[in-house]
């Protein structure tokens, strides 16, 4: 048995699904609420990019660096976009949580707070990890407004780290969570999500 195995993470607000090519389909409709893959600065995939990038993900999900997950809303049961285990380290007991996308009408409705609430209680209570990491585009403020409401720290910034489709290097920013400050952490997520629906 390998150090992530998939799993069904299940909330008030969404169950978070392993990503299967079932859900190709619901995956497009979900990324045209928005137009996500017009952002630069950000990896979303396009409609028609897809089912490749389910491929990719559960390519990678078989090499055992990456768990990927659809995010379904429970109040309509619509597939509202995607997250990720990825980079996963089993011998130091550490996973990124990233390549995370949702729909723009699920933005700000409680959902993508709820999604990582579940993803970090499997990672801390269930996977006992050490520490939990977050990245993101340095021009992406959303993201790093939402990671830093999380209660994650900014650990330092990967400058010139990745080169982006339309050729623009990426300055990352590197964030994490430890064991020790996730019951403060839940606490504040489990009070954002009590607020919602």
């Amino acid at each position: 048995m390998s150090f992530v195995e998939p799993v069904i993470l299940r909330g008030r607000l969404v169950t978070l699904e392993p990503l299967s090519s079932d859900h190709c389909e619901a995956l497009e409709d979900a990324v045209r609420d928005g137009d996500l893959w017009n952002l630069w600065y950000t990896s979303v995939p396009r409609p028609e990019d897809m089912a490749a990038e389910i491929d990719r993900r559960l390519a990678l999900q078989s090499a055992g660096s990456m768990l990927p997950f659809a995010t379904r809303r429970v109040s309509d049961g619509r597939i509202i976009g995607m997250t990720t285990y990825m980079n996963v380290d089993a011998v130091n007991r550490r996973v990124e949580i990233g390549s995370t996308w949702n729909a723009l009408s699920a933005q700000g409705t409680g959902t993508n707070p709820e999604s990582k609430l579940l993803l970090l209680r499997h990672a801390f209570e269930t996977l006992g990890c050490i520490a939990v990491e977050f990245r993101t585009h340095w021009m992406n403020r959303q993201s790093r407004a939402a990671i830093e409401r999380l209660g994650a720290k900014q650990d330092g910034v990967l400058r010139s780290h990745q080169l982006m489709p339309d050729g623009s290097l990426r300055d990352t920013v590197v964030y994490s969570i430890v064991a020790s400050e996730w019951p403060m952490v839940r606490n504040g997520l489990e009070l954002r999500v009590a607020h919602r629906g």
